[in-house]
């Protein structure tokens, strides 16, 4: 039996659970029938009191249920429906149908250093993408430059000592919506990410399966993701070596203690710590060693950006050399607190947000509540990796007026978030600091203690 879009193996992997009918409730489970199989005791008449709670009008029904977000972005259009209708997924904010391209709803990342695996952002580069794996016939293909090339099943794969890691996924697309001027491609607002526990194998120790030949450079990785393009190869991204082999790099087969949802690369995918998603292959089935750089169309052409510090180009700008993407950049964000919202001024209020080091683990956060003229150092929460997000929250007391809120990520290598955004044609790798402008007023809302 394979593993499909709606349904999991149920000779290899635990089942699912299955959500109610669109429209419908879930069926509650059967009450337990007493021991012995004794006749159960009569429920006793409720007494004067419960009477009169009975008598008691029913609460009010929840409010209904948002169909759509609204991402923080200068220019339209901000709005973008959230979908139930992907398997093995909640309320994800649509991009696109084909390619499955989903984001994470904002406030997600405020509930937690880990996102779910529900809630956790979806991108593929093309339509073409398998909608059913059977575990029992999947094979990793290990060739190329190798001293034999073997073929390894799930079985063998997992047999391998197994690691764990805390690690964020980021699309390098991430926050596109709000360059400007804009770009072309996925409008993502700052939901193109999630941070989970990711367990699997040591790259290294794969790759040790075949024996790397000398005079291997490279290490090129490709899923079952096919391409939808004639004129565009398949997905195919490349490390080098000395990076592939450096205890960090994993093949991971469950995030959050839970195998891979489909839509985020069930059975295998590659995690590259520190690195942008593009690199997390998903559906990962092989790897070719190679004895010269990789000069295919994804590497060269693609997920390119300018070869300067920052990616950072002036819009109109021509005839510059590029780079891939690959380390990410530090970012934070305020998580609890969104564009547009009224506080109430002279209360005391809570801010929280997240924030990444990038390639390193995070130092230090600051926060700004008057548009970067001053910062303060927020409290940060536990250290849970250098490569996953950091929570961090900080206080301050509102005036009335315009206030815009500002947090600044500095990583263990001492670098920070620049005060202002950079820029490229592809719109990736986006550093800058973020800006969340509230208004300040008598009808605010009480701060949050």
């Amino acid at each position: 039996m394979g593993v499909s879009w709606t349904a999991w193996a149920a000779d290899q992997l635990p089942q699912p659970s299955v959500p109610p009918a669109k429209g419908g409730a879930p069926v509650p489970d059967a009450a337990p029938a007493p021991p012995g199989g004794a006749t159960p005791e009569p429920t006793p008449a409720p007494d004067a009191a419960g009477d009169a709670a009975a008598a008691e009008p029913p609460p009010p029904p929840p409010p209904p249920e948002a169909t759509s977000a609204t991402l923080p972005m200068e220019g339209g259009p901000k709005d973008r429906p959230l979908t139930k209708d992907f398997p093995q997924k909640g309320a994800m904010v649509l991009q696109s149908v084909r390619p499955p391209i989903l984001e994470t709803p904002f406030e997600v990342f405020d509930k937690g250093y880990v996102t779910p695996n529900d809630r956790f952002y979806v991108a593929w580069h093309s339509g073409a993408i398998p909608t059913t794996v059977d575990p029992s016939a999947f094979r990793l293909s290990v060739h190329g430059n190798v001293r034999r090339p073997v073929s390894l099943s799930l079985a063998e794969i997992r047999s391998l000592p197994k690691v764990e890691v805390t690690a964020i996924d980021q699309a390098p697309g991430n926050s596109r919506g709000m360059f400007q001027p804009r770009v072309p491609g996925v409008q993502w607002g700052n939901g193109g990410m999630g941070n989970a526990k990711w367990t699997g194998v040591r790259l290294k120790d794969i790759l040790d399966k075949a024996g790397i030949m000398p005079g291997t450079v490279q290490v090129r990785f490709k899923g079952a993701e096919k391409s939808s393009n004639p004129g565009v190869p398949p997905y195919m991204k490349s490390l080098d070596l000395a990076h592939a082999t450096n205890g960090e790099v994993i093949v991971a087969f469950a995030m959050n203690g839970a195998p891979l949802p489909v839509l985020n690369g069930f059975p295998l995918k590659l995690v590259v710590p520190g690195w942008y998603g593009c690199y997390w292959v998903q559906m990962l089935n092989d790897i070719e060693l190679l004895s010269a750089p990789d000069t295919n169309y994804w590497m060269v052409s693609a997920d390119v950006v300018p070869a300067t510090a920052r990616g950072d180009v002036q819009p109109g700008d021509t005839g510059y050399a590029t780079r891939p993407v690959g380390r990410m950049v530090p970012r934070s964000f305020i998580t609890n607190v969104k564009v547009g919202e009224q506080l109430a001024p002279g209360q005391p209020a809570l801010v929280r947000g997240i924030a990444m080091g990038g390639d390193t683990g995070v130092a230090r956060v600051e926060f700004s509540s008057d548009g970067g003229k001053s910062w303060t150092t927020a409290r940060l929460d536990k250290d849970t990796g250098k490569y996953s997000f950091r929570r961090w929250q900080a206080q301050f007391t509102p005036k009335a007026g315009s206030v815009t809120l500002m947090s600044r990520c500095t990583n263990t290598n001492g670098v920070s978030q620049s005060r202002d955004a950079n820029w490229n044609p592809a719109g990736i790798m986006r550093d800058g600091i973020e800006a969340v402008q509230i208004t300040v007023g008598d009808d605010g809302p009480a701060a949050e203690q």
